[in-house]
């Protein structure tokens, strides 16, 4: 299948970068961040995201989502690693959507609606320690009368202290399993912890929380199947965060080389500069290739999906954090300060490199696939 965007999926790109860049560029986001913002996130933006579609991409057309594919999700989600967007479309619209539609209750589905129109933020648990390891899974799930008690911690957690409804992973007895639970239910205690590109995540703590036996998504002890299909579309979608931002930044340092003048010429007139960013120009197409093919992957269900994920989010990872070092280097000291926004971009790249798995957690993936 061809590595390129079809003409709705382009339309799509253009409406996105579109809207974001009139509604959520940089300037927002350092708005909410020097605001020290309780939420840091806009609720308002959010709605406008449901009321764009954009919110709903992957969600059935009878939930009120616009029913479309992986690629489109990654379309909307290169786009707000453009503008470093503070926004719950990752623990939202990607992870907790995914699990909700392909398992969830009819009671349970009743949360997408609402997703869909940018009036719930729902947050997905699964990490629980410093790096990304959903086969380590530490919190358990005992049965206790017509139900189960949660007891364990949750890091890292998306959006955890703002979200509606939380999707938390644990142990029963028959294995992984996926529980929608109260973030106000008995036993819940969330703290924020603003990462250091200054978007949000939460620490989650549960403490014998009781839920009953309709909480589960899908059945007791088959939630591994459901985590493994949203982390596989998560994973896609945030290497087509770093492409974003990687090639945001590359378009920032290209733009400053054009202008910034040493012993009175153009810096971009310098050899060795141009070859530094027509190597990265290169890297970057193979990331946004690469990204683009685990998310057609994903759409035609093919066997591979998973490991397309992985490479996608392995190459994206190394060649946004080359584009940023990159970009930091060619502005000289100032591009630490925070006057420009190359700084904000190495920090938003660190953070999205950890999330769902850095470039050596999916490299030992792959090296175990082929049985090595």
């Amino acid at each position: 299948m061809p590595l390129i965007l079809t003409e709705e999926q382009t339309m799509l790109q253009e409406a996105a970068d579109g809207f974001l860049n009139d509604n959520a560029p940089i300037a927002h986001f350092r708005a909410l961040r020097d605001s020290h913002d309780a939420d840091g996130v806009s609720r308002d933006l959010w709605r406008a995201f449901g009321e764009m579609g954009f919110a709903g991409v992957i969600i059935p057309e009878a939930h009120g989502g616009l029913g479309l594919g992986a690629v489109e999700a990654g379309v909307i989600a290169e786009s707000l690693g453009r503008t470093l967007t503070p926004s719950p479309f990752m623990g939202s619209a990607i992870l907790s959507a995914k699990v909700l539609t392909d398992g969830g209750s009819e009671a349970q589905q009743a949360w997408l609606p609402k997703i869909a129109a940018g009036e719930a933020i729902l947050a997905l648990a699964v990490d629980e320690g410093a790096k990304h390891a959903p086969s380590r899974i530490n919190a358990r799930a005992e049965r206790a009368g017509n139900g189960f008690k949660l007891n364990g911690a949750k890091s890292f957690v998306l959006d955890g202290h703002v979200a509606d409804a939380l999707i938390v992973v644990a142990k029963a007895d028959e294995g992984t399993t996926l529980f929608l639970v109260d973030p106000k239910a008995a036993g819940v205690e969330i703290e924020r912890t603003i990462m250091v590109d200054g978007h949000n995540a939460a620490r989650v703590t549960l403490s014998d929380v009781a839920v009953d036996a309709d909480a589960v998504i899908g059945e007791v002890g088959g939630g591994e199947a459901l985590l493994d299909a949203a982390l596989t579309l998560g994973r896609a979608c945030a290497a087509s965060s770093l492409t974003g931002a990687g090639d945001q930044a590359f378009k920032v340092t290209l733009e400053y080389l054009r202008t910034r003048k040493q012993f009175g010429k153009l810096i971009g007139e310098f050899q060795s500069l141009q070859h530094r960013a027509a190597h990265l120009f290169t890297e970057l197409e193979l990331s946004r290739a690469a990204a683009l093919g685990a998310l057609q992957a994903i759409d035609a269900g093919r066997d591979d999906a998973a490991l397309a994920a992985s490479i996608a989010k392995a190459k994206a990872g190394r060649v946004a954090e080359l584009a940023v070092q990159e970009a930091v280097q060619m502005h000289g000291g100032v591009g630490m300060t925070d006057e420009f926004d190359v700084g904000l971009f190495m920090k938003r790249v660190r953070v999205l490199n950890e999330l769902l798995g850095d470039a050596g957690f999916h490299a030992e993936r792959l090296a175990q696939a082929q049985g090595f």
